[in-house]
């Protein structure tokens, strides 16, 4: 729980840079989805946190972001 900060401060980070790229691709209904699920992981992070949940939870979540961030924003940087 002592990374909590950092947690949310990554998670959020990656999810800019995300969607920065998803963008740079246009604004068709798959960027919009892609932008919603980004949106959506990301926010799950933020509000496991808050609501304190189990860490096992808070760190799926996180991860869970994490890869999800990661994975679209290469997807998206390379084609």
């Amino acid at each position: 729980m002592l990374y909590v900060a950092s947690a949310i401060i990554v998670s959020t980070c990656l999810g800019g840079v995300a969607v920065y790229y998803i963008f740079q691709n246009g604004h068709a209904f798959s960027q919009m989805a892609q932008v919603f699920l980004v949106t959506v992981c990301c926010t799950n992070v933020l509000a496991a946190i808050l609501s304190v949940q189990k860490p096992k939870i808070i760190t799926l979540a996180f991860a869970t972001s994490i890869l999800m961030s990661v994975v679209l924003t290469i997807l998206n940087a390379l084609f």
